[in-house]
């Protein structure tokens, strides 16, 4: 792209984004043909800045993290169909030592109810059926601005909206769970017995190394909690393997936590170092090949927990949500035979598993018909219509 705008071809180059907002010095010195930088609180000034760089006058356009901004302009799904994502909150208050959220994005800002209220029902109007709440932490929601954590209350608004058919959460720190909360998914109907709870780790040593705000016994009470009060519920969660001063026993602690706590839906990341932050500079760093074969024993115990799990869903019927029809799924003796991709509650987007419907029905992208599971096939199900 520096090439293009050097020879012409391109007539302007703006870096914004994550890495614009943190590196925005070495950015300039090292690439002198991008013509703007916008910073994370800034992106609504693009086309501003646009006009400047026409005008001969570009510049940089950063503004305070801790502001929240909140452009007066219409929402686009940007995700096509039914599926959309609404952001309730910008920034994080978490000092996690491994993480640079907080450098880039902020402290934590909540967006008022009512704007999101409104976002939402715009989304209706545009034909989302499916709304996943996102932050970077979900559960503070409402905390800064109306003095209490208000996560509750917003699903309940969100559920009145019609057009809305599944709100799912991700994103939930396990201490900030309350019962008011707990009590709100299970009284709404509307809401995906789903949780996305990121817990990274289950060995208290390496907890605190983390700066998480928590410990194993806390963690293992609000599963617990979820699970009697909700037995369907389907619980994510993400791990770091080979954090700065994980030892075998420790690694073997997260091992067994894994295996005792049988989560629906697990991914597990080897720790990678974030220049900056507090984790880069500690003793106890492990070797990569440490860090990905930890990484690889955890998958592989996750694995027989999910294809254990799947077993025993069938025969049951589920309520999905169609994405689509695999075009190149084509049974040449019964050309009106059809495959469809779809998710059940227990599956976000992108993340998660699919089932996989034949059927000489004529189905659509957003459909939510009744199933029964016929089958299952490693991490995805098979069903039929019912």
């Amino acid at each position: 792209l520096a090439e293009l705008r050097k020879s012409g071809a391109l007539k302007a180059l703006i870096c914004t984004g994550c890495l614009a907002q943190r590196y925005r010095k070495e950015i300039r010195e090292s690439i002198p043909e991008v013509d703007s930088i916008i910073g994370t609180a800034a992106i609504d000034k693009i086309v501003e800045a646009l006009d400047g760089i026409y005008e001969g006058k570009a510049e940089d356009k950063f503004e305070e993290l801790s502001v929240l901004r909140l452009p007066d302009v219409d929402r686009v799904n940007t995700t096509g169909g039914y599926t959309g994502y609404l952001k309730i909150s910008e920034g994080c208050n978490k000092r996690c030592t491994y993480c640079v959220i907080p450098y880039i994005r902020g402290p934590y800002r909540s967006v008022p109810m009512e704007r999101l209220e409104k976002e939402a029902a715009y989304m209706a109007k545009m034909g989302i059926k499916e709304l996943i709440l996102v932050a970077q932490e979900t559960t503070l929601y409402g905390k800064d601005i109306y003095g209490k954590k208000m996560l509750p209350e917003l699903l309940h608004r969100l559920c009145k909206i019609d057009g809305i058919e599944w709100i799912r959460v991700l994103y939930c720190y396990p201490e900030e769970i309350t019962d008011e909360l707990i009590d709100c998914i299970v009284g709404e109907e509307k809401i995906c017995k789903y949780l996305d709870l990121p817990i990274q780790h289950a060995s208290d040593a390496i907890l605190k190394k983390m700066g998480r705000l928590t410990d194993q016994a806390s963690i293992v009470n609000v599963i617990e909690k979820l699970r009697a009060k909700m037995p369907e519920v389907a619980l994510r969660t993400t791990l770091i393997t080979g954090f700065p001063g994980e030892t075998e026993e420790d690694f073997e602690v997260l091992l067994k936590f894994v295996e005792k706590m049988r989560f629906d839906r697990l991914g597990a990341f080897p720790y990678s170092k974030e220049e900056g932050t507090p984790a880069a500079k500690m003793k106890g760093q492990v070797l990569k090949k440490i860090k990905v074969k930890r990484r690889d024993e955890v998958m592989k115990l996750q694995q027989r927990i999910v294809f254990d799990n799947n077993k025993k869903l069938v025969g049951k019927k589920e309520r999905v949500i169609i994405e689509g029809r695999l075009a190149d799924e084509i049974d040449y003796n019964d050309p009106e035979m059809s495959v469809y991709v779809a998710r059940t509650y227990r599956d976000a987007p992108g993340i998660d598993g699919s089932v996989f419907i034949k059927t000489k029905a004529e189905l659509e992208s957003g459909m939510m018909p009744l199933v029964e599971i016929t089958g299952a096939n490693g991490y995805d199900l098979l069903a039929k219509l019912v």
